[in-house]
């Protein structure tokens, strides 16, 4: 009598093979090993899935469920109330049919047998579309995870720390982090295609789309809902024929309400920028810095307030680059280009790259460089500049704005933030304590920064602003100093303009 292999599955003549059974090879797994396997493949690990695929719905479940996990880590990145963005959201997803195409050109078919490792009997390698799909999902999540938890851990003011402050160690962090999604991405091809032309092909396509969605989809996810937050004031811009109609009607109305210079007098002349709509502190410190420059630099009429802000759209003129080139040559024609000054205030968030942001959704409007600035000044033919940056990192503006006419300051360095340019904020520490304070004592720019440093310094410190004293910067041309303190003598001869305004009286409360 022999005996029976009971591992041997019967068949009947005629009819095919059965299938093999549940959890054999070529079988599925269940759904929490599909996760355990792809978590194994984000950290460079081989996924134990020989020759197994998951089931349609498998598919379903783990792709709503990564999805659904990434969408809940963004919204951490904005603190308070925010919104969905939909079609930023959805623009991420081409990446997702990129894969399955190129999965489909460059892995082997099902009944192929793929190179097996040296632990594994022949035919039993990874492979299936469904699978590396499946497994190349899981596999972002570990980076993901880490990342975005970072993310949000500062956005949510949970961790605090001046180290993770520098430009240099968040780029560096994200660069770790990128390399790291992509290279478990890279690797995950090659197991499952083997070192082939064609994985090579599909690995490079997968890098390119990775630049392709940092160049052209960086929409955040999630937006700042204000309208929540009952800021009625910072309701979106709303663009209509109106809204377009009124700017221009606008902007000759302004350019013709430019008064003429005065023969024989040495005229002040302003333009004052703020182009972000997000921070209503902006709006404030510049209204403030409009105001503070006609009263006490005898410049009513002459001052240019150029702003974004959703509540100012039938008011004030658009904060844009090519507005900001066209008002300096508006001013220009009207004052004494030789003998008048014409200060340049602009007030924004700042970038290591030294670019001035922006903000106006929806308007497009680009962010603004000093080399741009620098450039409408030179062709206005404009002498005599005082010019004022308030912003992070605005000390990079000194070195391509200086010149023996010219007096350039700056909020910081070019290595450190600015403080108080917050959604809280009234105004920031530099505006407030050069502006508000000690232009309304003096009217030496000179002085005026030199007595406004320590007390940004001691406020800064009292703050507990983490990444150190921002180091307001400045630089006097030799040729514009004569200048300015023959306008002091002029200005301070004249009878005592304006009284103190409410931002003032009410900042002088404030320690």
């Amino acid at each position: 009598m022999t005996a029976i292999d009971t591992d041997v599955q019967p068949t009947l003549p005629g009819i095919p093979e059965a299938l093999p059974q549940r959890g054999k090879p070529g079988k599925h797994l269940p759904l929490l090993r599909w996760v355990g396997e792809g978590l194994r493949a984000g950290v460079f690990l081989k996924p134990r899935a020989a020759g197994r695929v998951p089931t349609p719905l498998q598919v379903l479940l783990l792709t709503v469920l990564v999805l659904g996990l990434e969408l809940a880590l963004s919204r951490l990145e904005v603190a308070g109330p925010a919104r969905l963005d939909l079609q930023a959201w959805l623009s991420g997803w081409w990446t997702a049919g990129l894969f399955l195409g190129l999965a489909w050109w460059a892995l082997p078919p099902l009944d192929a047998a793929p190179a097996a490792g040296p632990d594994e009997p022949a035919g039993e390698g990874l492979k299936g579309i469904a699978a590396c799909f499946v497994l190349w999902l899981l596999s972002s999540l570990p980076a993901t995870l880490v990342y975005q938890g970072m993310i949000a851990a500062f956005a949510q003011g949970w961790i605090r720390s001046s180290v993770f402050s520098s430009p240099w160690v968040y780029w560096g962090f994200y660069g770790l982090f990128l390399a790291w999604g992509v290279g478990t991405a890279v690797l995950l091809v090659w197991r499952f295609a083997g070192l082939t032309w064609r994985a090579g092909v599909f690995a490079l396509a997968l890098l390119a789309s990775t630049g392709l969605m940092l160049w052209q989809f960086e929409a955040r996810t999630w937006q700042q809902d204000y309208a929540a937050r009952g800021d009625d004031d910072r309701s979106r811009l709303q663009l209509s024929q109106q809204t377009f109609e009124a700017q221009q009607a606008l902007w000759e109305k302004t350019m013709a309400a430019i008064a003429h210079e005065r023969p024989g007098v040495t005229d002040v002349y302003a333009l004052v920028f703020a182009p972000y709509a997000a921070e209503d502190v902006f709006l404030r410190e510049s209204t403030l810095v409009s105001r503070v420059l006609a009263e006490r630099f005898d410049a009513e009429g002459r001052v240019v307030h150029l702003v974004n802000h959703a509540s100012t759209a039938q008011t004030h003129l658009w904060a844009t680059a090519l507005n900001l080139e066209r008002a300096i040559d508006a001013i220009a024609q009207r004052m004494d280009r030789d003998k008048d000054v014409l200060v340049v205030y602009m007030t924004s968030h700042g970038a290591s790259d030294f670019k001035l942001a922006t903000s106006h959704w929806p308007l497009e409007v680009p962010p603004v460089s000093p080399g741009e600035l620098r450039e409408a000044l030179d062709r206005s033919g404009v002498r005599n500049r005082v010019i004022a940056i308030s912003a992070c990192y605005s000390g990079g503006w000194v070195d391509p704005l200086a010149g023996d006419t010219t007096l350039v300051m700056t909020a910081a360095d070019a290595t450190h933030t600015s403080y108080g340019c917050g959604s809280r904020s009234d105004l920031t520490f530099f505006g407030r304590a050069m502006f508000d304070e000690q232009l309304r004592k003096t009217r030496s720019f000179e002085q005026a920064f030199a007595r406004a440093v320590p007390l940004i310094k001691q406020r800064e410190i009292d703050a507990g602003k983490e990444d150190g004293f921002s180091n307001p910067q400045i630089r006097v041309g030799a040729g514009i100093a004569p200048v300015l303190r023959a306008l002091e003598k002029r200005l301070d001869a004249l009878p005592s303009a304006a009284a103190a305004s409410p931002v003032a009286a009410a900042s002088a409360a404030r320690p």
